[in-house]
């Protein structure tokens, strides 16, 4: 990894190193050279694309599974280092998961490209890019990947950069993403039109998750946007609360990848199926900090 200067946060670090292997990836394969493999299809050709959406298959009445496939994580260490993204997509469909989410940052989280490709392949369900995006350039890629969508992290990104990110995954025929972590995020990502509301429990700053984030928040996304919860869902309990403040899908890593059945471990977060509430609803239960 990079060194960067002392004082930086956690979050500062990782874009460092992501930033770093971006222009190597550039220097190897310019944006001209990517941009020439593919074909930017058309509204038309968008709608008929054997591409399956993201967001119509987290959309439904009930709460959807979208299943993560990553190897480890700055604040928990190795969680399946030996994974074959290939296999664990497939368990993952077979739990039921609406969607599958691939982590592809390399230095923090031991992603990649290529684990992208192979969970697009693998189980025909959309798959999310989710890594640290920060430039045009990485949207290309998800969707010569094999991506149906990609991540855009509002901390990271100016609205001007949110707003030609999205636009750009758009006419890629990507669905986006927008994850927020506070109030004022939220409100930079409602400006944005046509994309998913992801609200992240954790912290990235500090990494400290909680999911009273989510039963914060979820009463100022409007009922027409999609509505995902995002780390912290650690059983079906979890699931069911957030559920009634009307979240659509919840994307879970951590709980799953620990499991030594995945898909037995899926099918416990939302079979039975967990219909989704009202937006505003006050939910039950405890304090909800993990």
């Amino acid at each position: 990894m990079t060194a960067v200067p002392p004082g930086l946060s956690y979050l500062d670090r990782i874009v460092v190193d992501v930033r770093r292997r971006l222009e190597e990836r550039k220097r190897c394969s310019p944006l001209a050279m990517l941009q020439a493999r593919l074909e930017v299809p058309s509204p038309e050709e968008r709608s008929n694309e054997v591409r399956p959406s993201f967001l119509r298959a987290i959309a439904g009445p009930q709460v959807s599974l979208v299943a993560e496939v990553k190897r480890r994580s700055p604040s928990k260490g190795p969680l399946r280092p030996d994974l074959e993204t290939g296999r664990l997509a497939r368990e993952y469909a077979a739990g039921g998961a609406a969607a599958v989410s691939v982590l592809t940052e390399e230095d923090h989280f031991g992603g990649s490209l290529h684990d992208l490709q192979v969970a697009a392949s693998a189980a025909g369900l959309p798959v999310l890019r989710k890594d640290f995006i920060v430039d045009p350039y990485q949207v290309w890629e998800a969707r010569a990947c094999g991506a149906s969508a990609v991540l855009l992290i509002a901390r990271l990104l100016s609205d001007d950069e949110l707003s030609q990110l999205a636009q750009l995954a758009k006419a890629l025929g990507l669905d986006v993403l927008l994850e927020v972590h506070d109030a004022r995020e939220m409100e930079r990502a409602l400006r944005v039109p046509e994309v998913a509301i992801g609200i992240n429990n954790r912290d990235l700053e500090s990494f400290q998750v909680s999911l009273q984030t989510t039963l914060r928040l979820a009463g100022g996304v409007p009922v027409d946007r999609v509505l995902v919860a995002e780390s912290g869902i650690r059983g079906r309990e979890d699931v069911e609360r957030v559920a009634q403040v009307g979240v659509n899908a919840v994307l879970v890593g951590e709980t799953l990848l620990r499991h030594t059945d995945p898909a037995a471990a899926a099918r416990a977060l939302v079979f039975p199926p967990v219909p989704v509430g009202s937006r505003g609803s006050v939910p039950t239960g405890g304090e909800g900090c993990l």
